[in-house]
């Protein structure tokens, strides 16, 4: 795909999404960090309810270590794989205040070396809190950057390293949340709503005929 049509593209997207931004609720870094952990295999609403209250008590590292894994447990109950997120929000929480001045680093390679925090969670937290322009691929990014044919990829990783390459450079530090957003509102995996997409011109998805149901 040629830069004019993706510079079309995410003009579009820009147009008809008026605030490109995540939509997870956090007080701080940490906070917000937490709350990317938690975001794996959940929505956002699902994580913003479960760490309304949760938030109100713990916004530090150590407080985090305070109130501990049992009670951790107890506030996220409702979000997906639960019990393994507790576990790894506790220990990052540990290595934060030992390793780290419980300061959050900035560096991918730390970042990623975090108990629970993968290149998807690094990213996001490097784009929202560091203003460092970068692509993370969720299942949406995927879904819908191959669909429309930004790209043609296998794996998340490759469909990140690829969206940073091609993207104009305006366009980056929005890109992650633009296609998000698109996906969960118009480009669904299921039954998208291409009879109202902006994109439909610019759009792969109709004229290959290509079932992308199940990415």
């Amino acid at each position: 795909m040629h830069n004019l049509k993706i510079d079309k593209i995410f003009k579009k997207l820009s147009n008809d999404i008026s605030q490109p931004k995540t939509e997870l609720k956090y007080k701080n870094p940490y906070t917000f960090l937490v709350s990317v952990i938690l975001s794996a295999q959940s929505t956002d609403k699902s994580v913003n309810l479960a760490t309304f209250d949760l938030f109100r008590k713990v916004k530090t590292p150590e407080a985090m270590i305070n109130l501990g894994e049992k009670k951790l447990k107890s506030h996220i109950k409702t979000i997906g794989l639960f019990n393994n997120k507790s576990k790894n929000i506790i220990s990052l929480s540990k290595i934060l205040v030992d390793k780290y001045n419980s300061k959050i680093p900035s560096a991918f390679n730390q970042l990623i070396s975090l108990p629970g925090v993968g290149n998807k969670t690094a990213s996001v937290f490097q784009n929202e809190i560091l203003n460092i322009p970068r692509v993370a691929v969720d299942t949406h990014v995927y879904r819908v950057s191959n669909r429309i044919g930004l790209v043609k990829t296998n794996n998340p990783d490759d469909t990140q390293s690829k969206l940073e390459s091609i993207i104009p450079k305006k366009w980056l530090k929005s890109a992650h949340h633009l296609l998000i957003l698109h996906g969960r509102k118009t480009c669904k995996a299921i039954k998208p709503k291409c009879d109202n997409c902006s994109l439909i011109k610019l759009c792969e998805y109709k004229s290959k005929k290509i079932n992308y149901e199940n990415k």
